[in-house]
């Protein structure tokens, strides 16, 4: 009955469907796992070695010994893919925050969508040269695991590809249309 109080009559009917919230939603998901992807310290781990976007540790005694990874050319390739992309998805929430909380969320559909897309695939290509050139470079030539850090890589481009798809539905002809 407040709809009705509202201004609303009983024959007018009203559907809200919330896939633009649940697509903000999912950029906030991978935008987070974009942060703990980067600031893993486990990307590739063996029993005396650990490889994180930052530092490579080996143990070759009791203590551990770590140095920057930001000499090899192919490790600094990454982790300027991964973070232009959680840059260009920052900016993607930001946009869809402000003009969801607006309500003017309509005109930013194609370009939230296209920005996503574009994070997407900076993500995917920066996921697949780590560990192609991981074993190209024969770091570790004993068993080694891809850790948490990478597959936290993974679960954050699925999640902006989540939202980049739902960013693309064209929902707003047929909200209100009942």
């Amino acid at each position: 009955w407040g709809a009705l109080a509202g201004g609303m009559s009983a024959d007018e009917v009203y559907v809200l469907r919330p896939f633009k919230l649940i697509a903000l939603c999912c950029i906030f998901m991978g935008l987070a796992l974009d942060v703990v992807a980067l600031l893993s310290p486990a990307w590739v781990t063996s029993e005396y070695y650990s490889l994180s976007l930052w530092e490579v540790c080996k143990q070759p005694s009791d203590m551990w010994h770590c140095l920057s990874t930001l000499k090899t050319d192919w490790q600094v390739a990454t982790l300027v893919l991964i973070l232009a992309a959680a840059t260009i998805a920052l900016l993607s929430f930001l946009i869809s925050l402000i003009s969801f909380c607006l309500e003017i969320y309509w005109q930013y559909y194609r370009v939230v969508a296209v920005l996503l897309f574009a994070a997407v695939v900076l993500q995917i290509c920066a996921l697949i040269l780590y560990p192609i050139k991981f074993i190209d470079s024969s770091m570790l030539r004993s068993y080694h695991e891809f850790n948490w850090g990478y597959g936290l890589g993974w679960g954050s481009a699925i999640f902006l590809l989540g939202a980049a798809v739902l960013y693309c539905l064209r929902t707003d002809t047929y909200e209100g249309a009942l």
